[in-house]
């Protein structure tokens, strides 16, 4: 394979992806990530007024198409909606980030069914109608790339309270790959990241506590928390045509937390 071959695996100038949870930490800069090479955006989250700032700030620096959907990706009229207005918007739909998420700390003997079902429904059910919803588009070009955004918690335990959250994300794993066997014939591609440690709305408290940071450093090979640049690389690799040979896989950006 040629430099130019090489480097036009990564072409995805000019596709058209949605990006959830898109209003707030790791999902901006996964949107960051396809906007800087070209892609077309629908960045989807329930804090509307959030994503016409992120939208704005895409457009202004990268020149590309963002246009920003209110999406509770546990609701099935909002998940068709937002990939409705891709269509209507780009034509298609040949990305798809699964990136809406949280968690709940408490004890599980304290936890209520509330906060369970909360979190499995956005972490797991989420995800489910969205890539579900996306193949349905993909389908019809018979090419497609989703990228499910699991954890290592969805592999490991560890002294955080957060049952829900290592269920959920564990299951994102597994849908992974059965989606991934199940839409290979139509040439839809299914991964999934799995974050360590990334500073993040919903990692503030954990950074600022002083014995957790200890924990987790003295947990991370490499000696640091991740930064965002860490994540752009391998969501573009499974997000191009570069990756069309793999499908069903969970690539862990952990620092080589899960290598222990």
């Amino acid at each position: 394979m040629t430099k130019t071959e090489t480097m036009s695996c990564y072409n995805i100038r000019n596709h058209n992806s949605i990006v959830t949870g898109a209003s707030s930490g790791l999902g901006i800069s996964f949107a960051e990530a396809l906007a800087e090479c070209g892609a077309n955006l629908i960045i989807a989250a329930r804090r509307y007024e959030k994503l016409v700032h992120v939208a704005n700030d895409l457009k202004d620096r990268h020149g590309v198409e963002v246009i920003p959907v209110r999406t509770d990706v546990r609701q099935e009229d909002d998940v068709n909606r937002m990939v409705k207005m891709a269509v209507d918007s780009f034509g298609s739909v040949e990305i798809l980030v699964n990136n809406a998420g949280v968690a709940s700390l408490s004890p599980s003997v304290d936890m209520t069914l509330e906060e369970w079902r909360k979190v499995i429904d956005i972490n797991l059910t989420g995800v489910f109608l969205c890539a579900r919803t996306a193949a349905r588009e993909m389908i019809k070009k018979k090419y497609g790339k989703i990228v499910n955004i699991a954890s290592i918690y969805g592999a490991v335990g560890d002294i955080f309270h957060a049952a829900p959250y290592y269920a959920s994300k564990g299951a994102v794993i597994n849908l992974t790959r059965a989606l991934a066997i199940e839409w290979a014939q139509y040439k839809i591609n299914v991964n999934s990241i799995a974050p360590g440690f990334f500073p993040s709305e919903m990692t503030e408290e954990v950074f600022k506590n002083e014995d957790a940071m200890k924990h987790i450093l003295a947990r991370t090979p490499i000696g640091r928390t991740g930064e965002h640049s860490d994540l752009k690389a391998v969501l573009i690799y499974l997000a191009s045509p570069a990756s069309n040979y793999v499908t069903g896989q969970t690539i862990f950006v952990d620092g080589g937390w899960t290598a222990l």
